[in-house]
This record gives C-alpha cells, sequence and structure tokens, in this order.
C-alpha cells in the first residue's frame, strides 16, 4: 500500500519483543550502548547506510535515517514477553552474546527490563519448558490477557505507540488450515481452543487488535494467512515477515544471483550448520526443524527460475542440516558445498565456511524492522509490507505472486519504498 500521510515520530516508541533471549537482549543492550556512544549499530540500515537521491542540485547520499523521520534511539522504551523470569541483563549473560564488559555498561539499565508472563502452549516449542507463564481457561482469554499487558506497558511506559517484533523460538511446522481463513473462523478457534492456532498467532493476534505492528522473526505462520492479512487491513497496521536472514541464507542470496546473472549452471547445494544456543536446542526436535527447513529451502529455487532455466537449474539437489552442538553457544558455524558447471558443462565446486554470530547479526535487523514498521505506520500503510523482505529468509508476498529473494532486488525495492515514503525520486 503507499502512504498516505506521515505523522511525525513523536513521544516514545514502546518496542515489544514476545521471546527476550539472546536476540531481543543482544539488541536491547546494543541500543542503550549505541544511544551512550558506547557502540556502533554495525549491520543497521536505519543508523549507518545512505540512500541513493536525486535533487535539483544532482545526486546525493543522503544518510537513510535523514531522508524520513525515524523514531530516534533515545525515544525507544523496551519490553516484551518469556518463558522464563529472567531480566534483560540475566538472559544477556545466561546467553553469553555479548562481553561483561558491554553489559557492565549498561547493567543497571538491563536490570530494569523485566519479562511479562508468556503465552506458552508446550506442543508448539517442546524443547523448551516455561516457569514464567500465563494461565487462562481459552486461547480467547489468553489474547484478551496479553491485550491487558500490552495497553499496561505503553500507559506505564508513557509511549505514544508501539511495534512487535517476534524474538521467540520457531515453533513446530504447520500448514494454514481452516481456522486461519478468516476473522471469524480465527475467533471461533480462540474460543473453542483450536490445536492450530499457535503461541505467536496468539500474541500477533492480540498486537494487531492494539493496533501494533508486527514483524516475525521466525518462520512459522504467525503473521503470515489469510484471517491475520484481514485483521491487519481491518485494523489499519503494518505486518511484514518472515524468519530473519542472517548467516547461510543471506550468503544464498548473494551467491545465487551471481551464478544466475553469469548463467552457470548448478548441480547441488549442500548446506550445514551447528549452533549451541536455544534455538539450536529448540530446532533439535524435527517438527522444529521441519519449519526453519521449509524455510531455507524456498530461497534458491526461487532465486534461479529453475522452470525459466531448466538446462541450468532445473535438477539441482539442495540439502539442508541444522545440528544442535552445546558448546558453540550463540557462534553459529555454516559449511555449503556448492558444485556448478560452466562452459561444456564442466564442473567445478565452491566451498564456503561461514563463522558468524548468530544473534549480532540478528539485532540490527530487530532494529530496523522495529524503525521500519513504526514508519509504515505513521504513514498510513497497512496490511503485508513486502517491500521489507530484504531481512527475511522467507519474505511475505500478496497470494497468487511469488517472493522475491535475491538480495540486491530486494534492497532496490527497499529503497525505492523509502523513496515514495519520503517522497523523494530516485
Amino acid at each position: 500500500m503507499s502512504p498516505t500521510r506521515l505523522s511525525p515520530p513523536t513521544g516514545r516508541l514502546g518496542v515489544l519483543m514476545p521471546g527476550m533471549g539472546a536476540v531481543a537482549t543482544t539488541t536491547i543492550a546494543g541500543v542503550m550502548l549505541a544511544r551512550r556512544g558506547l557502540g556502533l549499530p554495525i549491520g543497521s540500515l536505519t543508523q549507518m547506510a545512505t540512500l541513493p537521491l536525486q535533487r535539483r542540485d544532482g545526486a546525493v547520499e543522503v544518510p537513510l535515517k535523514e531522508a524520513v523521520p525515524l523514531a530516534r534511539l533515545d525515544q525507544l522504551v523496551f519490553g516484551g514477553w518469556d518463558l522464563f523470569p529472567d531480566d534483560a541483563l540475566q538472559s544477556a549473560t545466561h546467553a553469553e552474546v555479548l562481553s561483561e564488559k558491554h553489559l557492565g555498561l549498561v547493567a543497571e539499565e538491563l536490570r530494569a527490563v523485566k519479562p511479562m508472563p508468556a503465552v506458552f502452549y508446550p506442543e508448539y516449542v517442546r524443547r523448551l519448558h516455561g516457569t514464567h507463564v500465563k494461565k487462562a481457561p481459552s486461547k480467547a482469554e489468553m489474547v484478551a490477557q496479553v491485550r491487558d499487558d500490552i495497553r499496561r506497558f505503553l500507559r506505564d511506559e508513557g509511549c505514544d505507540r508501539g511495534v512487535a517484533v517476534w524474538c521467540g523460538s520457531t515453533e513446530v511446522y504447520r500448514e494454514a488450515s481452516a481456522v486461519h481463513q478468516s476473522i471469524e473462523r480465527f475467533e471461533d478457534g480462540l474460543r473453542h481452543n483450536s490445536p492450530e492456532i499457535s503461541n505467536s498467532q496468539i500474541y500477533a493476534w492480540a498486537l494487531l487488535q492494539e493496533g501494533i505492528p508486527m514483524a516475525n522473526g521466525s518462520p512459522g505462520l504467525t503473521v503470515d494467512f489469510p484471517a491475520m492479512y484481514e485483521l491487519a487491513r481491518v485494523r489499519g497496521v503494518p505486518i511484514a515477515g518472515k524468519d530473519f536472514k542472517t548467516g547461510q541464507t543471506l550468503m544464498k542470496t548473494v551467491i545465487g544471483p551471481a551464478l544466475k546473472a553469469r548463467m552457470l549452471g548448478l548441480r547441488g547445494w549442500y548446506s550445514t550448520n551447528i549452533l549451541g544456543n536455544r534455538d539450536g536446542e529448540v530446532l533439535d526436535d524435527p517438527d522444529s526443524f521441519r519449519s526453519k527447513e521449509v524455510s531455507k529451502l524456498g530461497v534458491l529455487e526461487s532465486v534461479l527460475a529453475k522452470d525459466a532455466h531448466p538446462d541450468l537449474y532445473g535438477s539441482f539437489a539442495h540439502k539442508v542440516r541444522i545440528d544442535y552442538y552445546p558448546p558453540r553457544g550463540d557462534q553459529k558455524e555454516g559449511w555449503d558445498n556448492i558444485d556448478f558447471f560452466g562452459w561444456l558443462h564442466y564442473p567445478m565446486q565452491m566451498k564456503i565456511n561461514l563463522h558468524c554470530r548468530d544473534s549480532i547479526l540478528a539485532a540490527p535487523i530487530v532494529l530496523d524492522l522495529a524503525l521500519l514498521l513504526d514508519l509504515a505506520g505513521r504513514a498510513g500503510m497497512s496490511g503485508m509490507q513486502d517491500w521489507l523482505g530484504f531481512y527475511f529468509k522467507a519474505p511475505m508476498s500478496a497470494p497468487g505472486t511469488l517472493a522475491e529473494h535475491d538480495l540486491f532486488v530486494q534492497q532496490v525495492r527497499l529503497h525505492d519504498a523509502i523513496r515514495r515514503i519520503a517522497r523523494e525520486e530516485v
């Protein structure tokens, strides 16, 4: 949807995160450090990138945060929900992503961020055993409790508005069912405790009912089904997702387009990951892994347009593995073996060994999505924001259309959308 108006980012912006583990606390601590001048928010387009614009005196590169009126870091207030009662300092310490030195600089601020009790139906995340959870006779009542949480948080923190980013664990794989097809069916499912309605969908329903824009950082349905699209339109709320594009898949959306640009063929792409954080533990459950596998596998097929180039990409093998390895913690390692071919079908290989820090790559995405969804909301945009696909492994797209996975095409779409909001020319 095109922007119709643009209200200024006045007052405080509440940033709500269902799931206050490694990704959320790394984001929170990083913002607290950055606004004190104690660290740079590297990786964040809203804070570090420039936007090419055409002005009367020629082409210029303008800092993105000056091209459009984004909320400032000192206007952000953090809150959320978690299965465990640890405050943000305790959670960040347990995650072992940031150093004691960095955490010590903002320790008091982090201690003040305490999670609200979580929505938790364990059949959706079987490897976790929450101790800080809500109780309710129905899922409809659970939505009501989350809505109360949202109102109370915004009131107590003096926030003018809010935005939410799902930072919770990957839920077991589910496809949209009858209960997901309309607002009426979904609300009936809430009243009757439908087993098809997951934890993340309960948060999303409550947030959208309260007019809070939401991005989904995991591969679950969450906001990606007809009833949620309809509610987002009715409530005039922007939504985006799904599954943060961080390490290995980011590389696929760079290298895949390079192979296609040169019309080099692909015989196979084998990917494996080891990680030891809470996400790795959850993904050790085959049903949760299936959600992630579907998200990861769709990238190459889309980028390479195999049906249009059957001689090059018509029958390549694509395998993805994730192994839980506790000693690695948040420092994920990914190995890729790429079998490709060139002139006269002569075979070649490419090997990639990626050592990355999962939450360090995810944190700037969380910040950007919070600020850009808030921008979209203030611009009067609602429903699915496919221009934010740049940030996701499995970008949402309008029914009947194909999602774009090429990182550089996604970047153009992102820039164009921001220019439209700013009412600037390329």
